[in-house]
């Protein structure tokens, strides 16, 4: 197998990375590269793209972290069910799922609180500890992403150990124009529907963007189960953002509104027949059924950035509310209730550049209180403050950057009255060996303070079947990375690959004791220990003749606990090795005729079969290989040369292959006896139809 690694890896060297990416200092100026699927673009101006997750504004090329980018093109294009399932296919970028509804990131092998996903300027902070918790954000308010992977940034502290997710909204327009967006969305497998309604504008120094959402889905099916009950889910969601933008900066006021309302997958079976149970005999209603989350997120950003003659100075402070409501035995009564109050601030100072300088420095944290409203208690209530400050500098010179940074954390939560804090810190560099080519080497240090459900469970967590103990005497996570990348486009290929090495000290896991504390429910207990995770990502993408464009990507993690026994060895959720392939043939592109930027391609995801798992007391199980192939297709729609619509069609599963991903949650549900397969499958054979409509005023 490991022959088999190197030979792929050796095939599929980079990946691409294109997008549209919002300048960090002022949310007027943008880059605005041509929104499209031009390889020609992709090729020629990958060096010249903005990220703005390292040290504010950073050119790609100048990047020693390890950054991919998703455009919004990219976005409308992908198959998906949430802002999560959207960017699960890049490189060495996963998802823990339960059922289509909720998806956890996973980056590198890594995930839960070891990620921090940044919306609106601000962290998302609601359940993210829980693996029944997915993310409480509207997909179709992200314009673009910037994925961070590793503690390579500097600006975020605790939490960002295994990366970073920064989820862009749509630029400021320009000023004196007004623009609306109509979107609507069908997929066959689910019956899933959705809707957004967006206005915009810029007249004067006023700005503002209002979106309204509305999606619903009901039971998933496949080839093995039928259709899966528990598996619908309704979201609804709402954005409302005014400000002003003038010479001296912007100030900007957001509010956004998100529900949702996913049923549980139980995935008891019938002992007989082995069919899935249900609650009703509709596996087509739209309905929520027992038992079902309720999901509401509410959230506040005042968004500042100040003009100065050297730099900016940004200030952004948010509030959010976060319920959780779970409802077991009655539509009328909750069981279980968390209500979580977070306050966070950020304060930084960001410098021009000045003979090849630039500095930033800051002030960043939050405070957070969590209630139990219902009559269960998994975790107990506490309350929590946790301060940070940073400070970075590069330095460009003709052909080499380097830049570094340090960062001190403080947090204290009141369970115990415990303390944390670490320093972490990270340097780097990049060497542009030529115009086409560059190396880059980064070795970062992260911190993370162990969260409550860690610290303090007690009790039946129903999403995992197992009854949870928390360890009051855990310390912070501590972590060691080395990255080390090369990189190569030019005008018909593009190519990168990156390997990283990571020790985790102080690692955080679950583990199993013999005692039984809840009849039925297996007790398990938070310990630490050791870890160390090693892998690449690497593909190629090539332009050989015009029209054709050819994409190949490989990821691959190997996540070990060290000084455990053979059977406790590897990490649990550690995704397997995946090749994606996408042959796409552009028919128009860049022309004026009435079906324009029209394409068609075939792809094929390849996940080989993972091996390394946690064998303790059968928590994980071995998930064999398999291959999905997809068929889609797309173009723009000009009238009187003037764009008038986006459409859409993708059909994901072609041949309706049965599969379990191996971070699938449901992979574990009951034995069906009369197959002797245990737990509930993916979606089968998904078609899905999308229309955007652009509307200028």
């Amino acid at each position: 197998m490991k022959k088999l690694y190197f030979i792929l890896s050796l095939f599929c060297i980079g990946m691409t990375v294109t997008a549209q990416n919002e300048h960090p200092h002022n949310h007027h100026n943008h880059i605005h590269p041509n929104d499209s699927t031009d390889v020609f673009y992709k090729h020629l101006k990958l060096n010249e793209l903005v990220v703005t997750g390292v040290t504010g504004d950073t050119k790609l090329k100048n990047s020693t972290a390890p950054i991919s980018i998703v455009s919004g093109k990219e976005l409308r294009q992908t198959t998906s069910t949430n802002i999560i399932d959207a960017i699960a296919k890049q490189p060495s970028v996963s998802q823990i799922t339960t059922g289509s509804g909720i998806s956890k990131p996973i980056i590198r092998g890594l995930g839960y609180n070891r990620i921090i996903v940044m919306n609106e300027g601000i962290r998302q902070e609601g359940q993210q500890w829980g693996d029944e918790h997915g993310i409480e954000i509207d997909g179709q308010n992200v314009n673009s992403v910037e994925i961070l992977k590793g503690p390579a940034s500097l600006m975020y502290g605790s939490d960002a150990m295994a990366g970073v997710l920064i989820l862009h909204g749509a630029p400021i327009l320009p000023e004196g124009e007004m623009k609306a967006q109509v979107s609507t969305e069908y997929q066959t497998n689910n019956g899933l529907f959705d809707y957004s309604l967006n206005i915009a504008g810029h007249q004067k120094q006023f700005v503002w963007d209002a979106r309204f959402t509305d999606k619903m889905a009901h039971a998933y099916k496949n080839k093995y189960d039928g259709y899966v009950p528990g598996s619908q889910f309704k979201e609804r969601a709402g954005r409302l953002m005014l400000g002003v933008n003038e010479r001296w900066g912007h100030s900007h006021l957001t509010g956004t509104i998100f529900h949702q309302t996913p049923s549980i997958i139980e995935g008891e079976r019938d002992e007989m027949t082995g069919d899935l149970e249900c609650v009703t005999s509709d596996n087509k209603t739209y309905a929520k059924a027992l038992p079902f989350q309720q999901i509401n997120h509410y959230k506040a950003v005042w968004d500042n950035s100040l003009n100065l003659p050297k730099g900016w100075l940004k200030a952004i402070f948010g509030y959010q509310q976060n319920q959780r409501k779970e409802y077991e035995d009655s539509e009328d009564e909750y069981d279980l209730y968390f209500k979580l109050h977070t306050m966070t601030y950020d304060v930084r100072y960001l410098s021009q550049e000045w003979d090849g300088w630039k500095m930033a420095g800051g002030l960043n944290g939050m405070w957070q209180q969590s209630l139990n409203l219902g009559e269960e208690s998994l975790i107990p209530e506490y309350k929590l403050f946790d301060i940070g400050g940073y400070a970075t500098i590069s330095k460009t010179m003709d052909n080499l950057t380097l830049n570094g940074g340090l960062r001190y954390d403080h947090r204290h939560i009141n369970f115990h009255s415990r303390n944390f804090e670490g320093i972490s810190g990270s340097i780097g560099a990049v060497w542009n060996i030529c115009r086409h080519t560059n190396i880059r080497l980064n070795v970062a240090r992260g911190f993370r303070a162990p969260n409550m459900s860690e610290l303090g469970s007690d009790g039946i967590h129903e999403g995992t079947l197992r009854y949870e103990i928390g360890n009051h005497e855990l310390k912070p996570e501590y972590s060691w990375q080395a990255d080390l990348g090369l990189d190569f486009s030019s005008e018909l290929i593009s190519a990168q690959v990156a390997i990283f090495a990571n020790r985790i000290e102080n690692y955080i896991f679950a583990k199993r004791i013999n005692e039984v504390m809840e009849e039925g429910f297996l007790t398990y207990q938070y310990m630490q220990g050791d870890a160390r995770l090693l892998g690449f990502e690497a593909g190629f993408d090539m332009h050989p003749v015009h029209r054709i464009h050819f994409e190949n990507t490989f990821s691959y993690v190997d996540a070990q606990q060290l000084h455990q026994t053979e059977e406790a060895k590897y990490l649990p959720m550690t995704p397997a090795p995946r090749w994606t392939s996408e042959l796409k043939y552009e028919i128009t592109h860049h022309g004026h005729t009435t079906f324009n930027n029209a394409y068609v391609a075939l792809g094929l995801e390849c996940n080989l079969a993972q091996n390394h798992y946690y064998k303790v007391d059968n928590t994980e199980t071995r998930t064999p290989s398999y291959t999905l192939l997809s068929l889609s297709a797309g173009t723009d729609i000009n009238i009187h040369h003037k764009k008038i619509a986006e459409i859409y069609v993708t059909a994901d599963n072609l041949l309706n292959r049965a599969y379990q991903n191996h971070l699938s949650r449901l992979k574990y549900c009951d034995i069906n006896h009369a197959t002797e397969r245990q737990g509930v499958y993916n979606m089968g054979r998904n078609v899905v139809f999308k229309l955007v409509i652009p509307i200028s005023l």
